[in-house]
């Protein structure tokens, strides 16, 4: 029987027990140490720009500090991008504010600069004032167009937070993803680009808004002998454990952008011949993805069978695939939320799937997945 091949398995380099183990030597086992100065200033380092990173227990809490900062409350409006994991969209609900969702274009399959412009200025029309913030997501690791998404935003001195969950390490005009808004969002929970178990971070535009996202992020302590608490907190800050994995991580990131590159290579060559199936890759030389994941749409009038149909016999041959996200304006529990739609996300949902990709993917692992495509699309 053969192996099972995953969708995106954590790598590691050899040297996070390294760390860790020096956090137990030196009983820094808490939510600060030196594993988490390093792991940040390693990151800033990585990132480059001026930037400085607050590591974090998940990139759910770096969203939700970043609208904080960005001054986000009760009944405020924050256009998000529809086509994301729920938790892009669902630290708005944690600020008391309101998600406005804006569908996506068909060239990075990230937020539509049209219908971003139409649904701020339909929100002015209809509230008396601009969304509080935006939030966009470069999908899959492929850069959103953030020259337009900025000089939009810019337009109405509207915060822009930059989800680069799933884009750490990838370059849009030669800046690294998650540089480029008023706050970038990254992640490192066990699937990503880099892991720290469970972790996230958030890049802030200077060193005053890390320090406050530092003091948000322990429980917002004040400088007393005591324990003083002027402000609610939260308990956000990373562990020096898991920071110890990510240092380790961090040694590797290069060999893993450089691997995730390579399969995306691998794939488009291999599905080149394949009628009915297209994969994402970037529209244009500006986009440099890392590609996290690699996806495919699939043209059932051309295939014979639909998505599910080819996820389900994939799955039965050892090999785990994934639909693309659902539309938050789909989703139940945003039902009642204003949304900008074009139609491009649900399309995408209904014809896409993510491939196995990263590290622990190997050539012939990619040969098989395509060669159960091929044998997939061949039977009646």
């Amino acid at each position: 029987m053969k192996d099972r091949i995953y969708l995106c398995l954590a790598h590691m380099s050899g040297r996070e027990m390294d760390y860790i183990k020096e956090a137990f030597d030196t009983n820094w086992v808490v939510p600060l140490g030196p594993n988490v100065d390093g792991f940040e200033k390693e990151l800033e380092a990585f990132l480059g720009g001026d930037r400085y990173v607050s590591a974090l227990s998940s990139g759910t809490a770096a969203i939700h500090l970043a609208l904080l900062l960005a001054g986000v409350g009760v009944d405020d409006e924050v256009v998000c991008q529809s086509f994301t994991f729920a938790a892009s969209a669902n630290p708005i609900l944690y600020q008391g504010a309101k998600p406005v969702f804006v569908d996506s274009e068909e060239d990075t399959w990230n937020m539509s600069p049209r219908l971003l412009q139409q649904a701020i200025e339909e929100r002015i029309d209809a509230t008396g004032r601009a969304p509080k913030a935006i939030i966009v997501v470069h999908l899959y690791g492929m850069p959103a167009k953030m020259d337009e998404i900025m000089s939009i935003a810019r337009n109405y001195g509207i915060t822009v937070i930059e989800d680069a969950a799933e884009a750490l390490g990838s370059l849009y005009n030669g800046a690294q993803c998650g540089t480029m808004g008023d706050y970038g969002i990254l992640s490192f929970n066990g699937n990503k680009m880099i892991t720290t178990s469970g972790g996230g971070a958030l890049v802030c535009p200077s060193m005053q808004q890390k320090q406050k996202a530092v003091f948000y992020s322990t429980q917002a302590r004040e400088p007393f002998p005591h324990y003083q608490h002027e402000q609610i907190g939260y308990n956000y800050r990373m562990s020096n454990i898991c920071a110890g994995i990510g240092r380790g991580q961090m040694t590797i990131l290069d060999e893993h952008i450089a691997w995730h590159r390579h399969t995306a290579e691998l794939y488009s060559q291999l599905l080149a011949g394949v009628d009915g199936v297209t994969l994402h890759i970037a529209p244009a030389d500006k986009y440099a993805s890392n590609y996290w994941l690699n996806t495919i749409l699939i043209d059932k009038e051309i295939t014979g069978k639909d998505r599910e149909q080819l996820r389900l016999h994939l799955d039965a041959e050892g090999i785990e695939t994934r639909p693309l996200w659902k539309p938050m304006h789909l989703q139940p529990v945003h039902s009642s939320a204003v949304a900008y739609v074009n139609g491009v996300s649900e399309r995408l949902f209904d014809k896409g799937l993510c491939l196995p990709s990263g590290p622990c993917v190997s050539d012939d692992d990619i040969y098989r997945i395509v060669g159960e495509i091929k044998r997939c699309f061949s039977t009646k």
